[in-house]
């Protein structure tokens, strides 16, 4: 009977509860049709459990016809891979149903002879939820296809945005138009503000593709217009791109603690005598030591240190850095008046998505000196208002959630630098004050095993490194069936999935970042084609404005 079933694969001859099930494939299939990462069912006799498949065989009956097969005769090869010649799969359960009553971590096995199906659109909806566009308390979002279906699979955003999460691949993966997919469901749904620190200029406005029939594809702004701000480094360069409204943010040199100078210790070879002395200089000068410092000449310098504690050369080489710095951060000044990580944070409070874009200031040195400096002060507000909101939780709102999403995340959470840098506090944190990270990486080896294991949910793409892939699975259960798996993605638009916003891992082929989805995610946005814009309803987002004004700034 189970045969009638036109997903059939086939049934289950051995296996264990550690090690996993081994399936005979029913004759009707050949092995070439079958891709690992696919998502099947098995039918006990009590539960049904659902599985990945994750390796491909071929066995026989007799090893004799493997021996000596009978090559000249197509009849009689046709009858050996009928019975005596098939292919074994080894499935992984995942989850199992018991009595159809709640989805379950996998505590037995299914008994022989089970038959195994390949998962139905029903089956996927289970585990994986469904997006229902109705439903504004519905906070699934549809990523992908599973290998070979046309079945949506979809992300619990609630979940996803608890804990801090990483999106990884070898370059050329596609990681950007993977990221750029999640954040349209991350404001689509209104889960969580996004600050996005967009250091190739990717996420604003518009982006390259490789696509020749589409070369640019559509950023956050022109989707959502009002809901999302561009903040930028280099106003000129934004506006050249085509951004109508940038915002420039500028950082005075009193902005700069010792702190954000230790993360930049490789790039400008700072050595710890010369941040020792540099907190002797800050403990003398106070917040205007950097302005200071790069005004006083040798013989200067020189008095200071016969008055002061501190060594000559080491303030000089400090000096020489910081004028490094500068050359390199046309955005520094020595004080800016007004105060634009504030008004980043009404932004965001008010419920709107803000991305920093770099423009020509995208080197490095000026991209980690930035984004340190504004996640640490905003993180450090959120701090302070979370802890009056739990100190009187009738008469204080909690602060909006909020994601920060951090390119080139190894060097800010490498071993050497992440127990010092804000982005390490926040990892480990794990949403304690509604702070949470999405790093985007092609080298997860760089990143500290700590943070890598606080990781709620990893969507990767193809890694070829083997300290990389290592990486990837650090703190999860049953890795070693999954490496089989990741190995075989194709270098373009195909993910795993695993972690804690999908109730068992997924291989899925990404959405296409097109007219399609523009469509999906943003049907309210009407763009023209150059510069205007406009949605259908800004109400909720000025009222939002103001509420968070008065109660928070007292504006």
């Amino acid at each position: 009977m189970a045969k009638k079933n036109p997903h059939y694969l086939g049934i289950i001859t051995q296996g264990s509860l550690t090690s996993g099930l081994v399936m005979k494939l029913d004759a009707a299939h050949s092995v070439e049709d079958l891709r690992v990462g696919r998502f099947v069912v098995v039918e006990g006799k009590r539960a049904r459990f659902f599985s990945m498949l994750v390796d491909i065989s071929l066995s026989a009956s007799n090893q004799s016809f493997l021996d000596d097969p009978p090559l000249d005769s197509p009849f009689a090869l046709a009858v050996i891979q009928a019975g005596a010649a098939y292919g074994t799969v080894k499935v992984q359960p995942m989850l199992m149903l018991e009595n159809n009553a709640e989805l379950r971590p996998v505590k037995t096995i299914p008994s022989h002879f089970s038959s195994v199906c390949e998962a139905n659109e029903d089956d996927f909806a289970l585990v994986f939820g469904a997006e229902n566009e109705k439903d504004k308390e519905n906070y699934y979002f549809n990523i992908g296809k599973p290998i070979n279906m046309e079945t949506p699979v979809c992300l619990n955003l609630e979940r996803f945005i608890e804990r801090s999460n990483g999106i990884f691949g070898k370059s050329g993966t596609g990681k950007s138009f993977l990221t750029r997919i999640l954040l349209c469901g991350l404001i689509k749904k209104d889960v969580a503000s996004m600050l996005v620190f967009d250091m190739h200029n990717e996420y604003g406005w518009q982006a390259l593709s490789e696509n020749k029939s589409q070369p640019r594809v559509k950023g956050l702004k022109q989707l959502f217009g009002s809901r999302v701000t561009v903040f930028s480094l280099d106003p000129a360069s934004s506006k050249a791109r085509g951004i109508p409204d940038p915002h420039e943010l500028l950082i005075g040199y009193n902005q700069i603690e010792i702190e954000d100078l230790d993360l930049l210790k490789e790039e400008l070879n700072l050595s710890e005598a010369i941040l020792e002395n540099a907190y002797i200089v800050r403990e003398k000068f106070g917040a205007d030591w950097i302005a200071t410092l790069l005004d006083m000449s040798s013989e200067e310098i020189d008095i200071f240190v016969a008055e002061n504690k501190g060594h000559t050369s080491a303030i000089k080489a400090l000096q020489r850095r910081l004028n490094t710095i500068i050359q390199k951060t046309a955005y520094l000044r020595p004080r800016v008046s007004q105060n634009y990580i504030d008004e980043i944070l009404r932004y965001i409070e008010a419920g709107n998505h803000v991305v920093l874009e770099f423009g020509r200031q995208n080197n490095l040195l000026s991209y980690m000196l930035a984004t340190n400096i504004i996640t640490r002060k905003i993180h450090a507000e959120y701090v302070r208002r979370s802890e009056l909101h739990m100190a009187d939780p009738d008469n204080v709102p909690s602060p909006r959630k909020l994601t920060i999403v951090l390119e080139e995340a190894h060097k800010f959470l490498s071993s050497q630098v992440a127990r010092g840098t804000i982005f390490g506090t926040i990892a480990r944190e794990m949403r304690k004050y509604s702070v949470t990270l999405l790093i985007v990486d092609q080298r997860p080896s760089g990143i500290d095993s700590e943070i890598m294991s606080q990781l709620g949910t990893r969507v990767t793409a193809l890694l070829n490194d083997e300290k990389d892939i290592d990486a990837v699975f650090t703190g999860i259960s049953g890795s070693q069936t999954l490496r089989t798996v990741l190995a075989q993605l194709d270098p373009k638009q195909q993910v795993l999935v695993m972690g804690y916003a999908v109730p068992m891992p997924v291989v899925i082929r990404t959405r296409s970042f097109d007219s399609d989805f523009y469509a999906a995610v943003a049907p309210d946005s009407i763009y023209n084609g150059q510069t205007h814009y406009e949605t259908h309803d800004n109400t909720k987002v000025r009222e939002r404005a103001k509420k968070a004004a008065e109660e928070v700034f007292g504006a």
